[in-house]
Parts: structure tokens; C-alpha cells; sequence
């Protein structure tokens, strides 16, 4: 399974064809999706936008990070922010995506 976290409606199902024929979940904050995950729901990766309404996508980092079982989750942050030379690795970030450059091949290269 994998969440799209982006209160772009539009951005989070381009991502999500992009994603081909895996189970997609969009959510348009990050509170929707810490419940889902709280509930026991974990996806295998996240595409995330850094900029969201409500808790920010370093919010959420920090949340996910802080639990053994949701730290290993791998997490591509998708944004148009400039993110060169950051490592944010220690989020389980293992990807950044530019939002205005991305293609659909890149975000299909993160899901296999």
C-alpha cells in the first residue's frame, strides 16, 4: 500500500496514476493519515508534500520517525521546495521529488 499525502487534490492523483496499478491512498493532511496508521494501517512508502495544511510534512516525519514500527517506512518527498543538499535521510526520506520537474517515471522508479 502506498499513502499520498498532498493537499494539492489535483497533485495526489497524478502521483497516484503515476503509480500504476498499486494500492494508493490519498489523504489531504497528515492528520487522515497518522490515524489510518494508528490504526494499524502501514504503507510500504509515502509520497509526501512538505507543505500541507495543518501539521506540516516535518511534523509528520518527526511523528513517524518516533515509533519503531512506522520508522522504516520509506518516504519520497514530493515539493517545490529547494531541498538540495539536505540530507533527510534520518526521516526515512529516500527521495525528493520536485513538484514542477517530476515525471511520472520517476515517481513509478520509487514504487518498484
Amino acid at each position: 500500500m502506498i499513502f499520498v499525502i498532498d493537499d494539492d487534490l489535483t497533485m495526489a492523483k497524478c502521483i497516484k496514476r503515476a503509480c500504476g496499478r498499486a494500492d494508493v491512498r490519498i489523504f489531504a493532511n497528515a492528520i487522515e493519515a497518522m490515524e489510518l496508521i494508528a490504526r494499524g494501517e502501514l504503507p510500504e512508502l509515502i509520497f509526501l508534500d512538505i507543505l500541507l495544511d495543518g501539521p506540516d510534512g516535518f511534523t509528520f516525519l518527526n511523528e513517524l520517525v518516533s515509533y519503531v514500527d512506522t520508522s522504516k517506512i520509506s518516504v519520497v518527498v514530493v515539493s517545490s521546495l529547494d531541498f538540495s543538499g539536505r540530507d533527510l535521510s534520518n526521516y526515512g526520506v529516500v527521495g525528493i521529488l520536485n513538484k514542477e520537474t517530476m515525471t511520472p517515471e520517476e515517481i513509478l522508479a520509487y514504487v518498484k
